[in-house]
């Protein structure tokens, strides 16, 4: 019966996309619906003509391709509402995405073949792909598509201007339309299992040492799960490039945001090497203490990230570093779909820091721009204003809504008062993997928005819709969150506000070759740091594996990589100032 009224309603929407690509809505409707944005109001036609005229009579359908080299998981081809998609802007497309290699390799091999797909997010391969000459310069075309354009200002459009002067890519990311609304903590964080903090009756835990000790105590009284499988009571992963869950830690200890590669002083606005503080010695030490101990996963540094996400999903691991969105849409949604909220084995962050009395900046409020990679347009698209049109239309506010929250009466419901709901068994077949291959369409890297809707009522993403998040925890974290007096994961671990014009320097340093003196000495850091920290986590003597380590790291010429990351923070901040 539910599958029958699901092929009910989709048919609905289908007719109804069919009839509203029928209507004459196009360019103009589009700009209104933008130019309005920063006010919050728009018309309650806007969003139903945007980015359906390529429909109007024709009955075409436009097929492109895409390549991700990020890991991800494909739909399937008869996708519901990637075809609902199709039938009202004209096109689809086909995602592919990395696998077996780095980022870096698979781009190596699309330029060996100067063939490319239509669309390309080449991660830290992006610079390979401008260099060789593989990208559609797009200024000349954006003016022509209203909603792609009002995704940044002009201050900030300028910052993704190349050496030639001219713009390849389109960040996906952190583009916040009109106000921010933001209930899931996204970033990285000393996450930990709701169970942890029930057994000792929720204490406040906000240092270093306080973690690991609640996180020793736990297992030594409670060493296995339910079924007596053991518990694993800290794994770290730092397989390539996600071992910034190993090695990135000591800047949020001391109260720094994620500038990634570098912390700045936002009083000198100078840059400084946090893989060289007292914090991150002591960090670092405390991790072979815990090793020692039995408590840090003895397979961190061999696990592969499939094997970390299969550890994670099964409830047995205690806590971690990791960023929520590298865990949370994979093994949060199987501790969902095997009812282990009822063991408390969801996971929420804290706010630590290396002694109490630093604010943290785990979560900062605003978009992040990441100037050093997008979706692109290759020089193998044979249509690049259809291209455009197509991400054009994705950015409407009816399609929009049809990539996050999915169709109307199967996936979410419309209140009295217009905002959007879920119900607990809509939540639960969203993170349904089966479900979401053959029904959901989220095009997750393409461009996107967060924060508010043109109506002013609903979040552009369900997990902004505070009282639908609140409302659709699993239990476990709701019981959690209730006994700190909070109702989101930001309200868990604290916000502070965006720290600069120069923020962050990740999106500087992921574009660094061995072309430069800088680039060559941060490449050979990354080396070093891959295979010491291991090395000084393990090591029997602390203090020798850490000197030894040090004397590697001081071997790297790490002084010409800051001198380049200061150089590129002064240009950032004369260049704000042109905007001021």
């Amino acid at each position: 019966m539910k599958k029958k009224l699901v092929s009910i309603l989709l048919v609905s929407a289908l007719a109804a996309s069919a009839l509203t690509g029928c209507g004459g809505g196009s360019g103009e409707s589009q700009q209104t619906q933008t130019t309005d944005s920063s006010s919050g109001e728009t018309s309650d036609t806007e969003g139903d003509t945007a980015g359906t005229e390529s429909t109007e009579g024709s009955g075409e359908i436009k097929e492109f391709t895409a390549f991700f080299a990020v890991p991800g998981t494909e739909i399937n081809d008869d996708n519901e509402i990637q075809q609902i998609i199709a039938e009202k802007t004209g096109a689809k497309c086909k995602e592919t995405w990395l696998t077996g290699q780095s980022d870096s390799e698979a781009v190596g091999t699309l330029i060996a073949s100067g063939e490319y797909p239509d669309f390309i997010e080449g991660g830290s391969g992006t610079l390979q792909l401008y260099e060789a000459g593989a990208l559609v310069a797009l200024d000349d075309y954006l003016d022509n598509y209203p909603n792609i354009k009002a995704l940044f200002t002009e201050q900030q459009w300028d910052q993704l201007r190349q050496d030639d002067g001219k713009i390849y890519w389109i960040p996906q990311f952190s583009c916040i339309k009109n106000k921010e609304s933001v209930c899931t903590h996204n970033d990285e964080a000393f996450w930990i299992q709701t169970r942890v903090l029930k057994w000792a009756d929720y204490p406040e835990i906000k240092t270093m040492d306080q973690y690991f000790d609640l996180i020793e105590a736990y297992n030594e009284a409670n060493p296995t799960m339910e079924d007596g499988t053991p518990n694993i009571p800290y794994t770290i992963l730092c397989e390539d490039w996600r071992y910034f869950c190993l090695e990135n830690a000591p800047q949020f200890l001391d109260g720094y945001p994620n500038d990634g590669s570098v912390i700045v002083d936002p009083d000198t606005l100078k840059v400084i090497d946090y893989n060289t503080t007292p914090t991150a010695k002591r960090y670092f030490q405390k991790l072979n203490e815990e090793y020692k101990k039995g408590i840090v996963d003895p397979e961190s540094f061999t696990q592969t990230y499939d094997e970390y996400i299969a550890k994670v999903s099964t409830g047995r691991v205690l806590g971690m570093i990791d960023q929520w969105w590298d865990f949370a849409y994979t093994a949060g949604d199987a501790i969902r779909q095997q009812g282990l909220d009822a063991e408390g084995c969801n996971y929420v962050p804290l706010p630590i820091t290396i002694e109490e009395g630093i604010q943290n900046q785990w979560h900062n409020s605003g978009g992040v721009l990441n100037v050093s990679s997008g979706l692109a347009i290759t020089v193998s698209c044979e249509d690049v204003e259809g291209a455009l049109k197509f991400v054009d239309d994705l950015l409407s506010q009816e399609i929009h809504n049809l990539r996050s929250w999915g169709v109307e009466g199967v996936d979410y419901n419309v209140l009295d008062n217009g905002e959007f709901s879920r119900t607990p068994e809509q939540v639960a077949q969203a993170s349904d993997a089966a479900y979401k291959a053959s029904h959901l369409c989220t095009y997750s890297y393409f461009p996107q928005y967060s924060g508010m809707s043109d109506d002013g009522i609903n979040a552009n993403k369900p997990e902004g819709q505070p009282n639908e998040f609140y409302a659709n925890l699993q239990s476990d974290v709701k019981e959690c969150f209730d006994a700190y007096g909070v109702q989101t994961y930001v309200e868990m671990i604290g916000t502070s506000e965006a720290p600069g014009a120069w923020y962050p320097m990740w999106s500087y340093s992921n574009t660094l070759t061995t072309s430069t003196p800088g680039g060559t000495a941060w490449n050979r850091m990354g080396e070093i740091k891959h295979e010491y920290l291991p090395k000084v986590v393990m090591a029997s003597d602390f203090e020798s594996g850490w000197s030894e380590y040090m004397d590697a790291y001081e071997s790297c010429n790490p002084q010409d990589f800051l001198d380049e990351m200061q150089a590129e923070l002064d240009k950032r901040m004369e260049e704000a100032a042109k905007y001021n």
